[in-house]
Parts: C-alpha cells; sequence; structure tokens
C-alpha cells in the first residue's frame, strides 16, 4: 500500500521495494490458503472494537482507509469481493494469487523498482541501508524508508523479528514480540493424545476471565488450537504471563440451558456405558466425552460417580488448565513491536526523521477475520501518506 501510495503521487518519486525472499508476497500467499479474509463487514465501532486497547491509536488510521475502501482496492485490480456468513469478506476467487499478480502487474506499470533476497541489516555510518545479498553486503541512500519488515512469525517467509534489536539499538522503543492468534499449551493425559488429537471440538463456547467466545477448536498433541483459542489468545496470553497457570473453561453445550440438561440427563440409563449414554442424551461427540473424562481425572473423580446436576454443570463448564502459549514460530500473528508513543500521526519514527513503519511491526493485536489485514493495509496506506507529507515538508524547506 505504502509503495502505491508514493508511487501514484505527482512528487515524481523514484520508490524502491526491498524483498528479503526469492518472491513477493510469500506471506500474503500463505494469508490466501483459507480463502485470503481481507476484511469484515461488521459496524465500523464492533469492528473497532477487536483492536483492544490500541483501538483508540488504530482509530483514524482504518477510518482513513475503511473496509470499504480496501474492499473496493480490491475490485479495481479485477477481484470481486464478498460478504460471507460471518461477516467476514473474501475475494470471489477465495484465494490470494490473482490478487497478488494484479496488484505487483500494476505496481510494475507505475514504475516500482523491486529489488529481491535483499535482507535489512539496519544502517551504516553514514545512514545508509545496509542489505545483505547473494553478491555481498550493498549500501542504499534513500530520502525516506517504510520500514514493513512484519513482527516475529512466520520467519520462513520472511517475517523473523531481527529488526527489534536494531531499532532498540537506534533508541527506538520496542515491545517483545509475542505470539497473537496461536495456540495454547495443555498437557493431556498420553491415552487422551494418543486417541484425540487433531479431532476438533464444534459448536462450544470457550471462557477465560470474563471473555468468551463460541466456535470450534482442534485437539492438538499439545493442547488446544483454532479459531476460537485464538479469538482469546490476548485475554491467555496476558493471564499466562501473570501467573503459571491458566484455567480455560469449555462449554460444550451452549446451545442448551443447564437446567434443560439437567432434564435430558436425569433419565435411567439403563445397560448404556456412559459414553454411549452421553452421546445420545446430551449430543456430544466423542472427543467431548474425552474431555469430560480428562477433567474429571485431574479433579480425581470418575464421571460415573457425579450426580446428574454435577455431572450437566461439567458438561457447561469443562476446566482445562492451560499451561502456557504454542511458540510464537507456528503463531499466526503476534504482539508487541514499535510503541505507538514513539510515531507520529504519519507513522515517523520520531528518534528516525524520514523513517517510517507499517504492519505487524507496530504494537497492536487483533483476532483473525480480516482485522489483522486490514490493519496491515491501513497502516500502510498510512505510512506511505506519512512519507510524501515529510517529503513535500523537506522540499519546501
Amino acid at each position: 500500500m505504502a509503495a502505491e501510495i508514493l508511487s501514484r503521487s505527482d512528487a515524481g518519486l523514484r520508490v524502491t521495494v526491498y524483498e528479503r525472499m526469492p518472491s513477493v508476497g510469500r506471506k500474503f500467499l500463505m494469508a490466501g490458503r483459507g480463502g485470503l479474509n481481507l476484511t469484515h463487514g461488521e459496524h465500523i465501532a464492533t469492528f473497532m472494537g477487536r483492536y483492544g486497547s490500541r483501538q483508540g491509536m488504530l482509530a483514524p488510521i482504518i477510518e482513513a482507509l475503511p473496509p470499504d475502501a480496501v474492499r473496493a482496492w480490491c475490485e479495481e485490480l479485477g477481484q470481486e469481493t464478498f460478504v460471507g456468513t460471518s461477516g467476514r469478506v473474501f475475494p470471489r476467487a477465495m484465494k490470494a494469487s490473482p490478487l497478488l499478480r494484479a496488484w505487483l502487474n500494476r505496481l510494475a506499470t507505475q514504475g516500482i523498482a523491486v529489488k529481491l533476497r535483499h535482507r535489512w541489516l539496519g544502517w551504516d555510518d553514514e545512514r545508509r541501508h545496509r542489505f545483505e545479498t547473494p553478491e555481498g553486503d550493498v549500501a542504499v541512500r534513500a530520502d525516506a524508508t517504510i520500514l514493513a519488515l512484519g513482527g516475529g512469525s512466520w520467519g520462513r517467509l520472511g517475517s523473523d523479528g531481527r529488526w527489534v534489536e536494531i531499532l532498540r539499538g537506534a533508541g527506538v522503543g520496542v515491545e517483545p514480540l509475542r505470539a497473537a492468534n496461536c495456540g495454547v499449551l495443555v498437557n493431556w493425559s498420553q491415552s487422551f493424545r494418543e486417541r484425540f488429537q487433531g479431532q476438533p471440538l464444534k459448536r462450544i463456547a470457550l471462557r477465560v476471565g470474563e471473555a468468551g467466545v463460541r466456535g470450534e477448536a482442534l485437539v492438538t498433541a499439545s493442547g488446544l488450537e483454532g479459531g476460537a483459542v485464538y479469538a482469546l489468545s490476548t485475554q491467555l496470553r496476558d493471564a499466562t504471563d501473570a501467573a503459571c497457570a491458566v484455567r480455560l473453561s469449555i462449554d460444550l453445550r451452549p446451545d442448551i440451558e443447564l437446567d434443560a440438561l439437567v432434564q435430558r440427563l436425569d433419565v435411567p440409563r439403563g445397560k448404556k456405558s456412559l459414553s454411549t449414554f452421553l452421546r445420545k442424551a446430551a449430543q456430544l461427540a466423542p472427543v467431548a466425552i474425552g474431555l469430560l473424562q480428562e477433567a474429571a481425572l485431574v479433579m480425581r473423580q470418575r464421571p460415573g460417580d457425579l450426580t446428574v446436576k454435577e455431572l450437566a454443570s461439567l458438561i457447561k463448564a469443562v476446566p482445562v488448565e492451560v499451561t502456557g502459549m504454542a511458540p510464537i514460530e507456528r503463531a499466526i500473528s503476534t504482539a508487541g513491536g514499535v510503541a505507538f508513543e514513539e510515531v507520529g500521526p504519519g507513522l515517523m519514527i520520531a528518534e528516525l526523521p524520514g523513517v517510517f513503519v507499517a504492519g505487524e511491526m507496530l504494537d497492536w493485536d487483533a483476532p483473525t477475520g480480516g482485522y489483522l489485514l486490514q490493519a496491515a493495509f491501513a497502516t500502510g496506506a498510512a505510512a506511505g501518506r506519512g512519507a510524501l507529507d515529510w517529503l513535500a515538508g523537506k522540499r519546501l524547506n
């Protein structure tokens, strides 16, 4: 977005994109594996709430490039969009490659140069940018620079977070990069892990503290992941930072009230096993029943020894002890980065005049659902406009 805004201006700028990888947009293509969720169609007030404590900083940036503008931009590139049943916005093609090709073609027609296999190493003593290339290190002088180096996840696609120490060394305040939109770690018993890893928990509700969400989760060998877990990753991360373990509560039947569930269970079981009884009376999948048994094991109880009310209560609030977050390498995105206090309205770093930051390099966080790409697009556009304004001011002076 930043390069496009700079090249489309009437300032006659020469714009070059330096890319660490052998090709451009690898992380963008990875995002497209799930259909490329560009943004979200919900009301803007609800939309902005998804950014938590950073919504105040991001509001003017996203208002300058709102979801409708992102959709219009896609359609300018020949990629029609649609709103799915959940409110998420996707390209009609449901993949990233056609949009990326059209985007890169337009940038090329605008005269933007792209340098591949250039890893940014910071600055030399003359404030020139240093790049590591297959042909050796090179130094480049720029009038203005926009850094969009990503966060700390997906290192194999280019975002490895090495820039953190470079900027800290230049006197810039950078919050530690932490995993976001990632799974959680749970010490499953061997029997539960071997039998149920890879199986989904569908139509559940998760809660940690006062925060709750409905959705799905996937049992993994090391814990849980999936959309519902990602939606609570900020709360789970903050809680695990403050304590050794955190209790996650899972409602296996969120669509039925406790009293109604008690009535369903308060019938003779006959010769049915408890698993068969729960599958029929409570309509629980085997993995959900296994989770109940796992929780009872931790509580040193047998599900068969519980009263009807106790069993129903357990189904409505299965306690799962979370011992930590999955490693940052497995995270969809990262929190942390350049503190907003370090940048001005145009996202220029106060300590580094002429240097702007965008995307996951900034300290913000959001769940999946279109909010990540939306903020990346909007901050890129803001940095591009900021660079234009700063360069114009330099010329006047």
